[in-house]
C-alpha cells in the first residue's frame, strides 16, 4: 500500500461527513493490510503506509495526516519515539498497538504525550471505537483552531485599521471619528473589507 502524495487533513465529503487521512506504520505488510481493511468503508481516507519509523518521519515532511496508527515494534525502533515526535510536530491523533504483555508499561508512557494505546490482538469493534475517539478529538481541535484563526485575523484587522486611522489623523487632520467613518464608507462603497482599505492607506502614506 504505497504512500500517497501531499495530504491535507480533514476534508469534508460530499455527504457532509468529514474525511480523516491516515498513516499506518507497520513493519509487517500483512498487519498493515489488516489495519487498512478495518478502516475500509468509513470516513478514514486516504490511507497511506510506512514500513519503518524513518520512512514515517520522511512522509511527515511531505504530508500532513489526521491519524497515525503505529503497529509496534517497527524495524528501526519500538515506536515510542516516533509517537512522541508526531505529537510534538503535529496535531495528528496517534494510536499505538502493542503486545498484550507490554500494554501496561506502554500505556503509561504513551499517555504522557497524549497517545492512545491498544493491546494486540485487536478486535474490530475496539479498534474502530479507538479511531473514532481520536477522530472526535481531531474534530474538536479543528473547530478550536478555526475559531482561534478567526480571532487572530480579527485582531490583526483591528491593529491595521487603527494604524490607518492614525495616518489619516496625522496627514489629513481628521478626527478619530472622521477617520473611522472614512474607512467604513470606503469599504462599503468599494465593496471590500475595512482591512483592505486600511492597507491601501498605509501603502499610500508610508
Amino acid at each position: 500500500m504505497p504512500a500517497v502524495g501531499r495530504v491535507s487533513g480533514g476534508k469534508p465529503m460530499k455527504n457532509g461527513i468529514t474525511q480523516f487521512s491516515v498513516l499506518i506504520v507497520s513493519g509487517a505488510q500483512r498487519d498493515a493490510a489488516y489495519i487498512a481493511d478495518m478502516l475500509m468503508g468509513g470516513a478514514f481516507r486516504p490511507v497511506s503506509s510506512a514500513q519503518s519509523g524513518g520512512e514515517a518521519r520522511r512522509l511527515f515532511l511531505q504530508n500532513s495526516y489526521d491519524l497515525v496508527i503505529i503497529n509496534t515494534p517497527v524495524p528501526d525502533e519500538f515506536g515510542y519515539a516516533l509517537a512522541e515526535h508526531i505529537t510534538e510536530q503535529s496535531a495528528a491523533g496517534v494510536l499505538l498497538i502493542v503486545k498484550s504483555e507490554l500494554f501496561e508499561e506502554a500505556s503509561a508512557r504513551a499517555e504522557a504525550c497524549g497517545v492512545l494505546t491498544l493491546r494486540r490482538p485487536v478486535s474490530r469493534p475496539l479498534f474502530y471505537q479507538a479511531v473514532r475517539m481520536l477522530a472526535a478529538v481531531q474534530n474538536r481541535w479543528r473547530r478550536m483552531d478555526g475559531e482561534n484563526r478567526k480571532l487572530r485575523e480579527k485582531m490583526e484587522e483591528v491593529r491595521i485599521v487603527a494604524r490607518a486611522k492614525c495616518i489619516l489623523v496625522e496627514y489629513l487632520r481628521m478626527s478619530e471619528q472622521q477617520a473611522h467613518r472614512y474607512i467604513e464608507k470606503q469599504a462599503m462603497d468599494m465593496r471590500t473589507s475595512k482591512r483592505n482599505i486600511a492597507e491601501n492607506i498605509l501603502k499610500t502614506y508610508n
